[in-house]
């Protein structure tokens, strides 16, 4: 019983609780910029604006890239690779920003006190 509790207790922190969805609107709105900016806006050079959500998704992101990294650069290059690992990153640090937040507010609050 206490695994059907520990996840849904875990999507909460990654997408409910207020830091996280805080990061994760930040995290939206340069995926949006960057998409406006990488479909719409024309560029005499190579346009820096993806680096935004790399820099958001570190230090994550880096570890799923030196992984790949080991399977060659066709791998890194690839899309397939690419996305999943920048939205994973990103997943991965929105819970352990809510997980510091409660820790950081006292551990955990439940609905229920622990003689009850």
């Amino acid at each position: 019983m206490n695994s059907r509790r520990r996840l849904p207790g875990l999507v909460r922190l990654t997408f409910a609780h207020p830091a996280s969805r805080a990061y994760l609107a930040v995290v939206v709105a340069t995926a949006v910029f960057v998409a406006v900016d990488s479909l719409f806006v024309r560029h005499e050079d190579a346009s820096l604006a993806g680096v935004w959500l790399f820099l958001l998704a570190a230090p994550t992101v880096f570890v799923f890239l030196m992984a790949g990294s080991l399977f060659g650069d066709a791998v890194i290059g690839s899309v397939w690779f690419l996305y999943p690992a920048l939205v994973l990153s990103v997943l991965i640090q929105s819970l352990a920003l809510g997980l510091f937040v409660r820790l950081l507010r006292g551990g955990r609050h439940s609905a229920h006190p622990q003689g009850a």
